[in-house]
């Protein structure tokens, strides 16, 4: 397995013809790398419209809770096909209505459904679905634009269609970075349905990538969901007497009245915006700090999205 030297900016001319991004990295914009005071967030808000993807509402899974208050979860179908084909049934079949967010557990997971596991699901719930965890390269859309840096749970890592993605040679599998929405199960070969779901409000628990499904990310309210009050039973499950976040609702953007969808959009990870954007993320220039890093790791990396202008 080749991994690239953690020394920043690496030899192009060595390395140039390995890695896509590393090339699209060499190239970068000589104006932005020249200015001191650049940072990732400036590269953001400096994007142009060339560098934005609109996200298909059929992918946004709106959750509205108590205070009329919502959470935007993008979905990754490509990643987990099976999965992500129950959560649209159980959100057309208004599953979550009345339901609630019933674990926060400090530095893990915020964990929403039926707290008591035994609401009947909608007929034709798929169940032995295990073969999302893991996805064969070949059959995604796009070839990873991989990161140069050396991964501890896994031997490659970098980015497919705006997804994070860890990889081996064959397959590709998304990674507990912070966000990120995963299936709760039981113990295999139990899979989960996608019935209940989790976000990462924690450091990434990447130890559990390729264990658990994961369906997507949450794109906005995710302070909302970290800044919960945290249960107090075994693994931040709430006791009895502990107050659980209602949920008024869960739809799919798609099936909302247009006046209420949410728009959003994706930073082209194949854009020399993010490429600016991953180099600054790697070695920042600007006034605070005194040594760059001289590398990022995934997690540390996330793909910039945006409300739709």
């Amino acid at each position: 397995m080749l991994y690239f030297p953690v020394s920043w900016v690496p030899d192009c001319a060595m390395h140039i013809r390995f890695s896509p991004l590393l090339a699209t990295l060499c190239l970068s914009s000589p104006a932005l790398a020249a200015d001191p005071l650049a940072t990732p967030s400036a590269v953001v808000a400096q994007a142009p419209a060339s560098a934005w993807r609109s996200i298909a509402p059929d992918t946004l899974l709106v959750m509205t809770v108590e205070g009329g208050k919502r959470v935007v979860i993008q979905l990754a179908p490509d990643f987990a096909p099976a999965h992500v084909a129950n959560i649209r049934a159980l959100a057309r079949a208004g599953w979550w209505d009345g339901e609630s967010v019933y674990r926060v557990q400090d530095n893990y997971v915020a964990q929403w459904g039926d707290a008591t596991e035994k609401k009947a699901l909608p007929a034709g719930i798929a169940t032995d679905i295990k073969a999302d965890y893991v996805r064969p390269l070949a059959t995604l859309k796009s070839a990873p634009l991989p990161l140069p840096y050396p991964d501890a749970y896994a031997p490659r890592t970098g980015f497919i269609d705006g997804w994070p993605v860890a990889m081996d040679q064959t397959s590709a599998w998304l990674p507990h970075c912070y966000a990120m929405v995963g299936v709760a199960r039981n113990l295999s070969p139990d899979a989960g349905t996608g019935a209940e779901l989790y976000a990462v409000i924690g450091q990434a628990p990447r130890q559990l990538d390729r264990n658990i499904a994961l369906v997507g990310r949450v794109i906005e309210g995710i302070a909302l969901l970290a800044s919960l009050p945290r249960g107090s039973g075994e693994l931040g499950f709430y006791a009895a007497g502990e107050r659980r976040l209602p949920i008024l609702s869960i739809r799919l953007a798609s099936d909302l009245p247009e006046a209420q969808r949410p728009h959003y959009q994706v930073m082209d990870v194949t854009s020399q915006s993010f490429a600016d954007y991953l180099r600054l993320r790697a070695n920042r220039k600007d006034d605070f700090y005194d040594r760059p890093a001289g590398g990022v790791d995934l997690c540390n990396a996330p793909v910039p999205v945006r409300p739709a202008p």
